[in-house]
């Protein structure tokens, strides 16, 4: 399994890592956003890092004393690292955002999140923030304790859940987009604030990235019969899945242990016997309709609540000045894609 963007020169690589050396030392580093498309001849957009810290208030005292102008003025003189925290988690979904940071010629931005809710949104679907991100291709920087290899349940889970919404017969670029879109449902800023083709540019940019992360996945699925699997040429694969019930319970036992919960609240849970021999809670519906309506109703309410959070937030510790001109860059691209 893998997270990283795949293939890429190494010179590349450690020149987005020297970015790191300016902070204080991270658990865990990656790179993600457009930037990163092998399509991309935008090469005025800000590259995107995600930054897992152990302490964020200890992080941000150290990283105030090394980089203060990377922060909006008000929070440094008002609170410092102890409010910028606060913030993040009072406000926003536990990532603080330092937009607008220039080094080495380039304009970026990093959040900085604790690394155990990095690892309970990748394992439960919390918030559906930092999983909906490493769903797609990353490069991965930096990576002490071992993300990319519990990024597997994220990565098996939205299979599951792409498969849901998929109709009996589909392609592989259909499988990705489904996949993509997961972190988008219910995102308000996709009303007013996104390109409305964000995700067909981002699987078809990033294709043979998206087959080399899913194709283990794919195949754990086929070899359950699941899935069947045959080539149409060129890099498509034509896939096609068994709709009966068995094969729905299975898909719903392969999504986050939070998003059965919240499922078993909305359809109703009975006790079966798992595989383990323990008394588990099982999700009652009485179709795949009924199961994928309630799946996608739980994960637009999460993605819905968290993007409406993180974009207060973000407007709160970013300052007036780099807020707008954030939402002004965000509006403009988002315009472009619709006219």
């Amino acid at each position: 399994m893998v997270i990283s963007g795949g293939i890429m020169e190494n010179e590349e690589k450690t020149e987005l890592a020297g970015f790191l050396k300016t902070l204080p030392p991270v658990e865990f580093g990656c790179v993600y956003g457009s930037t990163l498309h092998p399509n991309n001849s935008d090469k005025s957009s800000m590259v995107d890092y995600i930054l897992g810290v152990a302490d964020p208030v200890k992080w941000h005292s150290e990283n105030l004393k090394l980089n203060r102008s990377h922060y909006a003025s008000w929070m440094v003189h008002l609170g410092g690292a102890k409010l910028i925290t606060e913030v993040a988690d009072g406000i926003g979904v536990g990532v603080h955002f330092n937009p607008f940071v220039t080094w080495n010629e380039k304009m970026l931005k990093y959040g900085v999140v604790r690394m155990h809710d990095l690892v309970e949104d990748v394992l439960n679907w919390q918030r559906f923030y930092i999983s909906g991100r490493l769903q797609k291709p990353v490069r991965v920087l930096l990576d002490n304790l071992d993300v990319e290899n519990l990024n597997a349940a994220n990565l098996r889970a939205a299979v599951a859940a792409a498969l849901l919404i998929l109709p009996s017969k589909f392609n592989e670029e259909d499988l990705y987009s489904t996949i993509c879109s997961l972190s988008y449902m219910g995102d308000l800023r996709m009303l007013f604030a996104e390109d409305k083709n964000k995700v067909k540019k981002i699987v078809q940019g990033q294709f043979y990235l998206f087959s080399s992360m899913y194709k283990p996945f794919i195949e754990e699925y086929e070899a359950k019969e699941i899935l069947r699997v045959s080539s149409i040429g060129g890099q498509q694969k034509s896939l096609s899945q068994d709709y009966c019930l068995p094969a729905t319970r299975s898909l719903v036992c392969s999504l986050p242990p939070l998003i059965r919960n919240k499922m078993g609240t909305q359809l109703g849970e009975k006790k079966i016997i798992g595989d383990s021999g323990r008394v588990v809670q099982e999700v009652v519906f009485s179709s795949r309709e009924e199961a994928a309506r309630s799946m996608q109703k739980v994960v637009r309410r999460t993605v819905m609540v968290s993007s409406l959070r993180q974009a207060v937030s973000g407007v709160v510790a970013a300052g007036g000045m780099n807020a707008g001109r954030y939402l002004a860059n965000k509006v403009r691209k988002a315009w472009k894609s619709w006219i």
